[in-house]
């Protein structure tokens, strides 16, 4: 195979000038000297025989030659960093730090065992837990903020594996007006009383998923605050059914007479953000997921 005649840290610096809007910019962004920026342009559009650049005003701007290769450039910038990256991580054996973001439906008293099982297989690992509210694990994916993310969403160009369904039922406390007398329940009904609802906890896309427009609700920041506050009756939520097992079995709190609508099915899916990086603590707790699942739990809704 001949020798490339041009270099990925060339493409690197091309890539800085335009991303940065100058070679000053772009040397300060690359610790380099402004002269050896330029001479790296200069030289990647000697072996090309190409203008890659031309300069209009004060600003240097790509050429149509320019812009196409470029493009085709920057996927192979980006395997560099990603094979150094993994370099890196293999380096370093088991990663120092694991980030898992699991959305709050997900069963409390299941994630904690696969946290303590992770802790006997990854004892060097440092791990960072994190609450997600709808949009919330999302951004985590997006943004390339965990390592590891159970989200009721999947985001546009990511792969994620089915977990399981979380069934939400709707319940008030037996006190509360929209249970005296009992009768079926209508979402006009509704509308007319305080619905609990729990933050969303992204920023950039929050969602209402679950709210029914009512003119009062109450917003929490928590599935446990969400329960604490329904129980006190203080309004009515939907929430996930083995949350409220105990108090329905209690009596504490009550299912709403709604038909249809009582009950919402919510799937939740585990996304190993980066793969082709991920080093053997983010691959274990993957399988800690896995196997931590209740029997049949991801059997025919595996394919969906």
């Amino acid at each position: 195979m001949p020798l490339a005649r041009t270099s990925l840290e060339q493409w690197t610096v091309l890539a800085a000038i335009v991303d940065h809007d100058g070679f000053a910019q772009a040397a300060a962004a690359l610790n380099k000297s402004q002269s050896a920026v330029s001479y790296a342009v200069a030289r990647l559009q000697e072996a090309l025989d190409l203008p890659l650049l031309v300069v209009e005003g004060r600003k240097a701007v790509l050429t149509p030659h320019g812009q196409t290769l470029l493009k085709r450039a920057r996927p192979l910038l980006r395997d560099l960093d990603t094979l150094e990256a993994l370099a890196q991580k293999l380096k370093q054996g088991w990663e120092p730090q694991l980030r898992l973001v699991v959305d709050v439906a997900f069963p409390r008293q299941r994630l904690l065992s696969i946290v303590a099982e992770l802790q006997q297989l990854c004892p060097n690992t440092q791990m960072q837990l994190s609450d997600a509210v709808l949009s919330g694990a999302e951004e985590a994916i997006t943004d390339n903020t965990a390592d590891v993310v159970v989200t009721s969403r999947l985001p546009s160009g990511f792969l994620g594996e089915f977990l399981l369904n979380i069934e939400f039922i709707a319940v008030a406390s037996p006190e509360h007006p929209l249970l005296q007398p009992a009768r079926p329940l209508s979402i006009e009904d509704l509308v007319r009383h305080v619905q609990v609802v729990v933050r969303d906890s992204g920023v950039r896309n929050p969602r209402n998923e679950g709210w029914l427009g009512a003119d009062r609700r109450c917003t929490v920041s928590s599935m446990e605050a969400s329960l604490a506050t329904v129980r006190a009756g203080l309004g009515y939520a939907w929430l996930p059914e083995h949350l409220v097992a105990e108090s329905l079995r209690s009596g504490a709190l009550q299912a709403l007479p709604l038909s249809p609508g009582g009950t919402r099915t919510v799937p939740l899916h585990l996304v190993l953000v980066r793969p082709e990086l991920a080093g053997p603590a983010a691959r274990t707790a993957v399988e800690c997921f896995q196997r931590h699942l209740p029997i049949g739990a991801n059997g025919a809704g595996a394919q969906r």
